[in-house]
């Protein structure tokens, strides 16, 4: 018996919605992740994007656990000499929550033409509201 391959053009993709509120930050990274990325397919292929859409609601009610709110920072570098910034998450998920979540998927995804690709599909809103109704999501509990 031989092993399936997918291939680009037979992938379906699906779109979900994930609602964020009181779930850990880095766990429903992973699970975004995972979507994003098809690993919850039986299809899987490691070398074709066969990933799905994910549309994630609610981003400001998702928490830290422990003390990262006061103690871990999101550093980021302007390209000039000696500007580097750092904002502490907690300033983070009050100002942009949406980008605290990007991050932390960004990270969990690999860093090539298909981790890109798959982060296109991401889709990220603070409120319930989202405007991709007429996909018809289907939601994850």
């Amino acid at each position: 018996m031989s092993t399936y391959m997918a291939k680009a053009g037979e992938v379906e993709r699906k779109w979900y919605v994930v609602d964020a509120t009181n779930k850990s930050l880095g766990r429903l990274a992973v699970e975004v992740a995972d979507l994003l990325r098809g690993k919850n397919k039986t299809t899987f292929t490691p070398h074709v994007d066969c990933g799905d859409f994910v549309i994630v609601t609610n981003v400001e009610k998702a928490v830290l656990t422990g003390k990262k709110k006061e103690q871990k920072y999101y550093y980021h570098h302007t390209g000039y000499i000696g500007h580097m910034k750092s904002v502490k998450y907690d300033e983070l998920m009050e100002k942009k929550p949406e980008l605290a979540l990007e991050l932390a998927v960004k990270g969990m995804i690999p860093d090539n033409t298909i981790g890109r690709k798959a982060l296109t599909r991401l889709h990220i809103y603070k409120g319930s509201e989202h405007k991709h109704q007429a996909q018809q999501p289907i939601v994850l509990e």
